[in-house]
C-alpha cells in the first residue's frame, strides 16, 4: 500500500475509480507513469511541479509493474481559473512583456525560449524558428484558423517526453485563452489540437499536451496568469522562475507560448535580434575602419617599391643603350 502525500483531481478521479489501483504504462518501463482506469497519471516523491496528473508520495514508485494506494484524499489539487473580465485580461496583456525582460535579465533561456532574446535556437530547434513566428503573425491576427495551422505544423519538433513544439503551442493557446476564454473558436481549436496530438504524439505528451491547451497545466503556469492579472509582479517572477526548469527545455518552451499567445508576438526578441544584426554589422565596420590605414599603407609601400624597382630598370637599360651607342 502506497500512501498519498498530495494529488491532483484528475489522478484522484482516476484512481478512484479505479479502486486504488495503477499499472505501469506500457512502454515506459521503470518512469513514473501509470494508468488508473484508462487514465495517464504521474507517481512519485518529486515531481517537477504540481499537476492535476500528479501524484506525490512519500517514496518513488519508479519500477513498480503496479501500485495499490491505501487511501486518497476527499479532494485533489486543481488549478483555480485566473481572475476575468477586461481589467484582468488589460493587466495580463500589459504585464508579461515585463515579465519576459526580468526574466532574461536573471536566467539563460533554454530551447525555442532562445528565440525570446533574439538568439536562434540550438540545432536542430533553430530549424523551427520560421514556424514559430508564423504562430506568432497568427496570434496577432487574432485568426482562429491560421493558429491551428501553425500550431499544427509545431507538433512533434524537437526532443524529449514532450516536444518543444508541443509545448510552445499549447502554452500558446493557454494564454490567448487568458484573454478569450469565452470564445467558443479558441475551444475549437484547442479540441482540434488535443486530437491533433493524440495522433501525432505517444500517449505521455498526448496527454499532458490536452490538459495545456484545456487550461489544466503545471501549477506555476497558472500562477503566472494569476499574478499577471492582479499586477503582483514578484510572484509573477517568482511563479515563472519555477516554471521554466521543468524538462529539459519544456518549462522555457511553455513560457515562449505564453509570451506568444497573449502578445502576438517574441516578446523583445525580434527587437533584440534586430539590434544584435545592427551591432555586428557596426562591429564589422570599425574593423574594416580599423584595418584601412595599414592595409592603404601596405599598398601605398608595394606600389612605391614597385614604382622604384621599375625605374631603376629602366634607368638600367637607358644605360646600357648609351654605352652601347657610344661604343667605337
Amino acid at each position: 500500500m502506497i500512501r498519498v502525500v498530495r494529488i491532483g483531481e484528475r489522478a484522484r478521479q482516476a484512481l478512484a475509480r479505479s479502486r486504488g489501483e495503477a499499472i505501469a504504462l506500457a512502454g515506459f518501463a521503470g518512469g513514473p507513469y501509470f494508468t488508473a482506469a484508462g487514465e495517464l497519471i504521474w507517481v512519485g516523491a518529486r515531481p517537477p511541479a504540481m499537476h492535476p496528473r500528479a501524484v506525490i508520495t512519500e517514496d518513488s514508485a519508479a519500477g513498480a509493474a503496479a501500485l495499490r494506494f491505501a487511501e486518497l484524499p476527499a479532494q485533489g489539487w486543481m488549478p483555480r481559473p485566473p481572475p476575468s473580465g477586461r481589467l484582468a485580461t488589460t493587466r495580463i496583456a500589459a504585464n508579461i512583456r515585463a515579465l519576459c525582460r526580468a526574466l532574461l535579465a536573471i536566467d539563460k533561456p533554454r530551447g525555442l525560449g532562445a528565440l525570446l532574446a533574439g538568439t536562434p535556437p540550438v540545432f536542430p530547434l533553430d530549424l523551427a524558428a520560421t514556424r514559430v513566428r508564423a504562430l506568432a503573425r497568427a496570434y496577432r491576427r487574432d485568426d482562429a484558423q491560421d493558429v491551428l495551422s501553425a500550431s499544427t505544423a509545431l507538433l512533434g519538433i524537437g526532443t524529449g517526453l514532450t516536444p518543444s513544439g508541443d509545448d510552445l503551442a499549447g502554452a500558446a493557446l493557454f494564454g490567448r485563452r487568458l484573454l478569450a476564454s469565452r470564445s467558443g473558436a479558441w475551444h475549437d481549436v484547442a479540441e482540434r489540437l488535443a486530437h491533433e496530438a493524440r495522433l501525432r504524439s505517444h500517449a505521455v505528451s498526448a496527454a499532458l499536451f490536452g490538459d495545456l491547451v484545456r487550461r489544466e497545466s503545471f501549477a506555476p503556469l497558472h500562477a503566472i496568469a494569476a499574478a499577471l492579472a492582479t499586477d503582483d509582479h514578484p510572484a509573477a517572477l517568482a511563479a515563472a522562475r519555477e516554471l521554466t526548469p521543468i524538462g529539459h527545455s519544456s518549462g522555457w518552451d511553455m513560457f515562449t507560448g505564453l509570451v506568444i499567445g497573449i502578445t502576438g508576438s517574441l516578446g523583445d526578441g525580434a527587437k533584440l535580434a534586430a539590434q544584435r544584426g545592427r551591432e555586428r554589422h557596426e562591429q564589422q565596420g570599425r574593423r574594416r575602419r580599423r584595418k584601412a590605414p595599414a592595409i592603404a599603407q601596405a599598398k601605398e609601400l608595394r606600389g612605391g617599391r614597385y614604382s622604384g624597382e621599375r625605374r631603376a630598370r629602366l634607368a638600367h637599360r637607358r644605360g646600357q643603350r648609351r654605352r652601347l651607342t657610344r661604343a667605337p
